[in-house]
């Protein structure tokens, strides 16, 4: 069974933003390392707001990172990012995904 890293009281979800918190989380975990202007994996660029945006209205944003089926798994080839930091991208999609 997997262990919370982090119990849902000490995950803020609340005024999750683009320009920090949804930036930071896509550098932290190496999602922009692999997909960027200069290194475009799988031809998915996720350097700005635009391109992210594509992957969150298609649906493969979050369900790449959360591992679903039918989606690549990523980061490839390592564990699902932690929990909270999807709750954190999930709230943003929910609120709309804005360019904030």
């Amino acid at each position: 069974m997997e262990q919370e890293l982090y119990p849902a009281s000490a995950c803020n979800t609340e005024n999750v933003n683009y320009a920090d918190s949804i930036t930071s989380i896509l550098e932290l975990h190496g999602c922009i390392g692999c997909h960027s202007d200069l290194l475009a994996s799988g031809g998915v660029n996720l350097s700005n707001y635009q391109d992210v945006k594509i992957y969150v209205d298609n649906g493969r944003l979050l369900g790449s990172i959360k591992h679903e089926d039918g989606f690549s798994a990523m980061p490839q080839g390592a564990p699902k990012i932690p929990d909270c930091d999807i709750a954190k991208i999930e709230a943003w999609v929910a609120e709309g995904a804005p360019n904030n």
